[in-house]
């Protein structure tokens, strides 16, 4: 799926709606170049999924945020925002023990998954953020489902 998301409302917008759909287990892999959206989009996903902590730092530095959020159906979930940025290579991932993140209680979000392709569960969203040409305020959205069982 492709979309254009003409500024950052519309991401926000989109990633609520995103977020109604979300389950036990699911993970979100967010790829896009520096500055395309992709913090902007996790905050909004997260907060529609109920975290209540008013900063929501990027985790950069710390790697791996814990929230307490909501499902849609009201289910109380964990969310787990990651940043792979500062990580060169799979085994860094590994060592986390980043893989209790891609089953229930969690919804997990990572962004740079690109660092460790190879360590998500079968089951999972890519989504990219690019910027469009001649229009800095939009966004081209593409979505990837891998194996998808919904």
């Amino acid at each position: 799926m492709h979309k254009i998301l003409k500024n950052e409302q519309e991401t926000c917008a989109f990633a609520q709606e995103l977020a109604q759909t979300l389950k036990f287990g699911d993970v979100v892999a967010l790829s896009g170049d520096l500055g395309a959206g992709k913090s902007v989009f996790a905050r909004a996903l997260m907060r529609a999924l109920g975290v209540k902590d008013e900063a929501l730092p990027s985790p950069t530095y710390a790697i791996i945020q814990e929230y307490d959020g909501q499902l849609s159906n009201g289910d109380i979930c964990k969310v787990a925002h990651m940043d792979w940025y500062r990580l060169e290579h799979s085994e860094e991932v590994e060592m986390l023990g980043v893989r209790e993140f891609f089953e229930a209680p969690w919804v997990s979000i990572v962004e740079w998954p690109e660092r460790a392709m190879n360590t998500f569960p079968e089951t999972l969203m890519h989504i990219t953020l690019s910027y469009v040409e001649h229009d800095m305020e939009k966004r081209k959205i593409e979505i990837i489902h891998y194996n998808d069982k919904k």
